[in-house]
């Protein structure tokens, strides 16, 4: 049991030193990556419903 609170505490202490390592974004950058991703899913969801209503037109002509 001893062990395995330690191991717990190693773990929590590691991840804690890791987040120490890593650069987070500024407003600016976090704005554009979040611009990029919208407009990633904005333009995939318009391929997908483009795709869709052309899937619908083929089998409502073979039907």
């Amino acid at each position: 049991m001893k062990r395995s609170f330690k191991s717990l505490f190693s773990f929590f202490s590691e991840s804690w030193a890791e987040l120490k390592k890593v650069r987070w974004p500024n407003r600016k950058e976090l704005t554009n990556y979040t611009l990029i991703v919208l407009g990633t899913i904005v333009a995939v969801a318009i391929y997908f419903w483009v795709l869709d209503i052309g899937i619908s037109a083929v089998i409502e002509a073979i039907i």
